[in-house]
């Protein structure tokens, strides 16, 4: 008798638990004839990378190759074009300036080759031309000022005459001209004051300008989205050109610049964070007195530290498409800070997961994070209406349709643990109710339903790292696994028919932070 009891109860549970999920269910019903409009590509127009130099590298080329191919990256963005390491600028015996465009004709003429273009960030100071010897990084970029405004002003002069020589006035018309890095980093990026910065910026600006009107210039590329009104006023009371705005923002909830980590960093524990501060930013454009001026994120990610495990985490691929999806409406590009892992701003790294800012780290692995851009970069141009503020879907003009669909939770201790500590571990996802996806008005016919899922253990190589040891060098059999295992192989593929009434329903399994891709593409049946 207690056995049947037991087993009633056991059945009642079961059946309560089911109840409750069916309640809690994610339903996304969308109907193929219920067009939003064109899909924004905002979110891949940049991406950015850590210094010009490192662009000579055959593995940088390598890498860039792939993302440029498979995430469809279009411009890239970099520090230290002008650094000594570029061999730009000397001085002859008697002062008078030498220029060499060896590396910087070699790094553009492969961006050319590969169809990217340059977001070109003007800066650091060359020795010869700096008023001081502060640098930054490993690689010593000089953050002083010119201490010779009309030498820097013809650098800028031959150096965009060059480009325009060389590449035609129409190509760098499409380019965009940033001036500095992050100059309200007072002794970081930059030993002026802000008004030293706007006069950098006027003399630059003009300097471009003189070259063709046509090109493109803007500024001030804060971090942490500061001086822009600043910016636009001065532009307008000085009467300097301006373009554009940038800056830049991270999702961590203080600091700026930690090349090692050593500080901590803390996630928001709100999700929206940075799409609410750029939300923010073109709300004050638009009260400006050039409300009409292009924004361009030049850096963003969930952390602003190349020392953070959250980069290498299979939460970043969450986090990537939930600001993406909030702030896109808003931005002109959100260039993620950075596509690879060759990145030495703290110098070369010693193990191949160490929470550095790429979508792949040394050896070509991806990460998490770097399939956010590959599925966004697989969606079809025209967006569908979907009331779902976790998805896109859309569809191509052959009928084929995609849905992107992921859970963004930020499930961890508010700042009792740094990211440092908490993402350096093995983190399971927790289950969460399946997604109920309802196709409406579509085409009838058959089609080929592929799923794919990137989360906790699926296109993660840095969970199977770490549970190998976390090994501070990796041997060629185990990049050969991590790889594998980070591949992107559909995990369920199958032939389904999409009814006479153009229906089609299917639940989908779904964890905390899982970004899933699901495809329908139309088959041709032979007669």
């Amino acid at each position: 008798m207690k056995a049947k009891l037991l087993t009633a109860v056991l059945f009642l549970n079961a059946a309560l638990a089911m109840a409750q999920n069916k309640a809690n269910q994610r339903i996304i019903e969308i109907h193929g004839n219920q067009v939003k409009g064109e899909l924004s590509q905002n979110f891949n127009l940049c991406v950015g990378a850590g210094r010009a130099n490192e662009g000579l590298r055959a593995d940088w080329q390598r890498q860039l190759t792939i993302a440029h191919q498979q995430c469809g990256f279009r411009y890239i963005r970099f520090h230290g074009l002008l650094s000594d390491d570029m061999g730009v600028y000397s001085e002859d015996k008697n002062g008078k300036p030498v220029y060499n465009w060896q590396y910087i004709d070699e790094l553009f003429d492969f961006l050319q080759s590969i169809g990217m273009k340059p977001f070109v960030e003007i800066g650091f100071m060359p020795g010869w031309l700096a008023s001081g010897n502060k640098t930054i990084f490993w690689w010593r970029g000089n953050v002083t000022p010119p201490k010779d405004y009309q030498k820097w002003d013809g650098l800028i002069k031959a150096l965009v005459s060059h480009w325009t020589e060389r590449y035609g006035i129409v190509e760098v018309a499409s380019w965009y001209f940033e001036i500095w890095n992050e100059p309200n980093l007072k002794d970081g990026f930059f030993t002026g004051t802000q008004q030293d910065y706007f006069k950098l910026y006027k003399e630059t600006a003009q300097a471009i300008k003189s070259v063709s009107p046509r090109y493109r210039v803007g500024g001030p590329a804060t971090a942490g989205n500061a001086w822009v009104p600043e910016t636009i006023d001065f532009c307008v009371q000085q009467k300097v050109p301006i373009d554009f705005i940038s800056t830049h923002d991270y999702g961590v909830k203080q600091g700026f610049l930690d090349e090692t980590g050593n500080a901590g960093t803390v996630l928001s524990s709100n999700r929206n964070q940075v799409a609410d501060d750029m939300r923010s930013t073109k709300e004050k454009i638009m009260h400006s007195a050039l409300p009409n001026l292009e924004l361009h994120y030049t850096e963003w990610s969930a952390s602003y530290t190349p020392a953070d495990p959250i980069h290498d985490s299979y939460h970043e691929a969450a986090y990537i498409l939930n600001t993406v999806k909030n702030a896109l409406p808003y931005v002109n590009s959100m260039s993620y800070w950075t596509f690879t892992d060759i990145f030495e701003e703290a110098g070369p790294r010693t193990t191949p997961f160490h929470g550095g800012f790429g979508l792949m780290n040394y050896q070509d692995i991806k990460k998490p994070a770097y399939y956010a851009f590959k599925y966004l970069n697989e969606l079809g141009s025209t967006e569908l209406a979907c009331a779902d503020p976790d998805a896109f879907v859309c569809k191509d003009a052959k009928g084929n349709l995609q849905a992107l669909l992921w859970d963004c939770t930020i499930d961890r201790p508010r700042d009792s643990v740094n990211n440092q500590v908490f993402y350096k571990r093995d983190l399971p996802a927790k289950p969460l109710p399946a997604i109920h996806l309802k196709l409406r008005d579509i085409k009838t016919g058959k089609y080929r339903l592929s799923i794919y899922r990137t989360g906790y253990q699926a296109n993660d190589p840095y969970t199977a790292y770490f549970k190998m040891g976390s090994p501070g060098q990796l041997s060629r059999e185990q990049v050969k696994t991590l790889k594998q295992l980070s591949d992107d192989q559909p995990v369920e593929q199958q032939v389904i028919e999409v009814n006479a009434k153009g229906n089609f329903e299917r639940d989908i399994n779904l964890r905390q932070n899982d970004v899933i891709l699901v495809k329908f593409d139309r088959l041709q049946i032979s007669r």
